[in-house]
């Protein structure tokens, strides 16, 4: 399972840094994407990274704002949001690509693990 931590409460402009640690899971085996919901709104996919080269991929809304990053030897996965905005406010999840080892935005269905994200809230 991958488990998503690092979200809080910050101010427009803020900055913050998620984590995604996989355990029972075979982390080199698939690239990982963070996704987001915001309330009313359906799951969308934020960013995502190989494992092979580490080629990551971003939604437009967060391009020049977040950067994904993955430390192998961790099993874990990193995204650093940087001049947060409003918008930006949601519930976010980290789960396997549903292109395995490619990179896909698009939420893995079925996927039973979603767990509870981590929120993250931005003030204006």
């Amino acid at each position: 399972q991958l488990q998503a931590s690092g979200g809080g409460l910050v101010q427009s402009g803020g900055s913050l840094r998620l984590s995604c640690a996989a355990s029972g899971f075979s982390f080199d085996d698939y690239a990982i994407a963070w996704f987001r919901r915001a309330p009313g709104k359906k799951r969308e996919g934020v960013s995502c990274i190989t494992t092979a080269d580490n080629s990551s991929y971003y939604a437009d809304s967060v391009k020049g704002r977040f950067t994904i990053s993955r430390d192998n030897a961790r099993n874990t996965v990193y995204l650093q949001m940087n001049s947060l905005r409003p918008e930006d406010t949601a519930v976010y999840y980290c789960a396997p690509s549903r292109m395995g080892l490619q990179c896909s935005l698009i939420p893995p269905a079925p996927y039973r693990y979603w767990g509870q994200g981590t929120q993250v809230t931005v003030s204006s």
